[in-house]
């Protein structure tokens, strides 16, 4: 039965690192809808090679913000 929990344990894994692709692909594009917006209120019109670097700035500090743990700062326990 170890091999099968292993097994199962390992499957998963790739289903959650699949969703988790996928989520990360839908905040880019959300947020580059969102930086092209704002910069269309301020007056701006950036280029595409700017829109996607911030937008994949933005995106890759959510998913790192979002991933640490945060227990230690809000002072409760495991």
């Amino acid at each position: 039965m170890g091999l099968l929990d292993s097994f199962g344990g390992l499957v998963g894994s790739i289903i959650a690192s699949i969703v988790l692709l996928v989520f990360a692909i839908l905040t880019f594009f959300v947020t580059v809808f969102i930086v092209q917006a704002g910069a269309g209120l301020a007056g701006y019109t950036p280029s595409g090679d700017y829109l996607a670097l911030s937008a994949a700035i933005l995106s890759a500090s959510s998913i790192v913000a979002g991933a640490s743990p945060l227990s230690g700062l809000s002072g409760t326990t495991q």
